[in-house]
């Protein structure tokens, strides 16, 4: 069987190199194409275009690369219709793969969605384009399978494929990290998240310096694969104690006392890891006007949103001040009830998405539809 795969940012890679082992499990001698990162390239199969070449998010930031984006969109279609793969695999990042579900439904090809978009938060007109374009919708969230059904589309869900992506990474230690007590930062995997997050993240390495209370303490941020180190330090002063360590996001969290965190994926594996922290998320002044009048959840986390409460602050465009950052990680670093709470609720979110297996679940259930159809 041919697959063809589209994951456009940083978690939609290491989930679609998970379901890639799944698939090249079930059905060995398969042929798989793909737009992604290192995490699929890392699997097998032929890359077409890598992520970071993709990845943007905010009105303000498309607008600017609309001419990439449509020349990115117009190239896979041709791509998909000159290899004609036995299906098409979307994953998440629906302002790209909701127009490539239209186009391959279109043209007689198989489309299966794995990973759900985030409808239930805005933008809910797009059930009606799912319904009518996508053969099988994989959630990963167990909250999201009544709010689709209620509007008229059976989802699946095997399970959360998070639990296994750590599992199977692990979590090491940093070297030279004996005696350090470490507060991470993980500023996103965007140039537009960067760009909102790193001045305010490096005002804080400011603060928390100048804190007696923070001595000994040391900022690291977890440096997003996609992502040059440059991207990071050019936000930081000379001479600034943060370090970055590149490409280990789990071992980064797994080696912290806390994090300050842009809301996102990673938020959810800090969760999972067991780190207490904090999200801190904004966009340009337009884009989070917009945001604000449409969207309807009442929390941006997906911990929270799965818990249906907060189980740790989000601190939203203004709010995310140094100052802000600052008390809060006092909080959760020093307030030994706060911690003992927070990890009661990570063990519920944990007992709520299971345990390992669910890309390989949700590969098999691919391949059976592929073979009968």
């Amino acid at each position: 069987m041919k697959y063809y795969i589209i994951a456009g940012e940083a978690s939609g890679d290491l989930h679609a190199s998970n379901l890639m082992r799944g698939l090249f499990s079930k059905d060995p001698s398969c042929d798989i194409r793909f737009w992604g990162g290192d995490a699929m390239s890392a699997v097998g199969g032929t890359r077409v275009r890598h992520y970071r070449d993709m990845a943007v998010m905010g009105l303000v930031e498309v607008a600017s690369m609309l001419r990439k984006i449509l020349g990115n969109m117009s190239f896979c279609r041709r791509d998909i219709l000159g290899w004609k793969p036995d299906a098409v695999i979307l994953v998440d990042y629906p302002s790209f793969n909701m127009r490539i579900a239209r186009f391959a439904k279109a043209h007689g090809f198989k489309v299966f969605w794995y990973i759900a978009p985030k409808v239930w938060a805005h933008k809910a007109w797009r059930v009606r384009p799912l319904k009518k374009y996508v053969d099988a919708l994989y959630c990963i969230f167990p909250f999201e399978l009544g709010w689709f059904r209620s509007h008229g589309i059976e989802p699946r869900y095997f399970g959360n494929p998070l639990p296994e992506a750590i599992s199977r990474a692990g979590i090491h230690p940093l070297e030279g990290g004996e005696g350090v007590r470490r507060i991470a930062l993980l500023p996103g995997s965007r140039n537009s998240e960067l760009k909102f997050l790193m001045p305010r993240l490096a005002r804080l390495g400011d603060m928390l310096a100048a804190d007696p209370e923070f001595s000994g303490y040391r900022l690291t941020i977890a440096g997003a694969p996609s992502m040059d180190e440059a991207a990071y330090r050019k936000y930081l002063p000379e001479g600034s104690s943060i370090e970055i360590v590149s490409g280990r996001t789990y071992d980064v969290l797994g080696s912290s006392e806390a994090a300050v965190i842009c809301s996102g994926t990673a938020s959810l594996e800090a969760a999972l890891i067991g780190t207490p922290q904090v999200v801190c998320y904004g966009f340009n002044a337009f884009t989070w006007w917009v945001v604000s009048h449409t969207v309807r959840v009442r929390f941006v986390s997906l911990a929270n949103l799965i818990l249906d409460r907060s189980i740790f602050a989000e601190l939203l465009q203004d709010d995310a001040s140094p100052e802000r950052i600052s008390a809060e990680l006092e909080r959760i670093v020093f307030d030994a009830d706060v911690r003992k709470r927070m990890q009661a609720d990570y063990q519920e979110l944990k007992d709520k998405l299971g345990g390992t297996g669910a890309s390989e679940r949700i590969a098999g259930d691919i391949y059976e539809e592929v073979t009968r159809l």
